[in-house]
């Protein structure tokens, strides 16, 4: 099994990118032109993206064991 590496490192980027979104929704980060800030659905929307990112990183994870 090769695919592990990318498929925890594609999971680790979407988790970043959840949580980059849901801060954007909070007024914490990003520019205020963005269509993101200061919106609440994106806080929700971040919230969703960073857990399907830790679903991939568990299967990235899970294939990593299996490969061992």
């Amino acid at each position: 099994m090769r695919g592990a590496k990318p498929v925890i490192i594609t999971g680790i980027i979407i988790t970043i990118f959840g949580f980059i979104f849901h801060l954007q929704g909070q007024e914490v980060v990003g520019p205020e032109s963005s269509f993101m800030y200061s919106n609440p659905d994106w806080i929700d929307h971040g919230i969703q993206i960073v857990v399907v990112g830790i679903i991939i990183l568990g299967i990235g994870i899970g294939l990593n064991f299996k490969k061992s």
